[in-house]
């Protein structure tokens, strides 16, 4: 009678913990997903900054925009955004090395 209530206790024992890796490992593969997506639009975002950051540069290679107009503050302004973004951004992937 012991036999059995040792092997019952064993089985459930080793059911439980068989399902428990099964779900662990359904979960890391999900957070897994989770940072490669993060990764990736990581990348994206600090490509569409950097070539924001080009445009920015390529658009006012002449100085054109004055910062006594309207249009020249607003110029300004845009180009100190994407400064600071494309510094911390560049920033943190240099910490990252």
């Amino acid at each position: 009678m012991a036999l059995i209530l040792i092997s019952i206790a064993s089985l459930s024992i080793i059911s439980y913990l068989g399902y428990r890796v099964w779900f662990l490992a359904g979960a890391l593969a999900d957070s897994q997903e989770y940072v490669e997506a993060l990764e990736s639009t990581n990348e994206y975002m600090y490509s569409r900054i950097e070539k924001s950051y080009d445009a920015m540069k390529q658009i006012d290679r002449l100085g054109a925009f004055e910062s006594e107009d309207e249009a020249g503050t607003t110029f300004s302004l845009l180009n100190e955004v994407i400064t600071e973004l494309k510094d911390e951004f560049d920033g943190s992937s240099e910490e990252k090395k």
